[in-house]
């Protein structure tokens, strides 16, 4: 049997798996979509941002009094193009879950 001779001529492409996550340009305008007290709740709209997509970064709310005075917790930002559609799916995803909790609620009374 002959050997493929294509075999060993091309490296897969080497990547970088510690490559720090992308982050939005710093000098893009960012804009807040979300904000929460509960650092797992903004990790969950993180994710969901993430899987749409939406590059967005995450951030402590007490490293960002400066830009959102009084502002505690955690923050979501995101490019100010990005906004309305990471708007619009935090908000389908709340009225989603919204509608679960009703679906439980209705179960539990009968």
């Amino acid at each position: 049997m002959a050997a493929d001779p294509r075999i060993g001529d091309h490296m897969a492409e080497e990547t970088n798996a510690t490559t720090e996550e992308q982050r939005p340009d710093p000098n893009e305008k960012l804009v807040k979509v979300f904000d929460s007290e509960q650092e797992s709740e903004a990790l969950v709209v993180k994710g969901l941002l993430d899987s749409a997509g939406i590059e967005n970064d995450l951030k402590s709310g007490s490293f960002l009094q400066d830009a959102f005075p009084g502002l505690g917790g955690m923050i979501i930002l995101v490019r100010e193009a990005d906004e309305e559609k990471a708007l619009s799916l935090i908000a389908e995803s709340r009225q989603a879950v919204a509608g679960v909790e009703t679906v439980d609620e209705d179960e539990t009374k009968s």
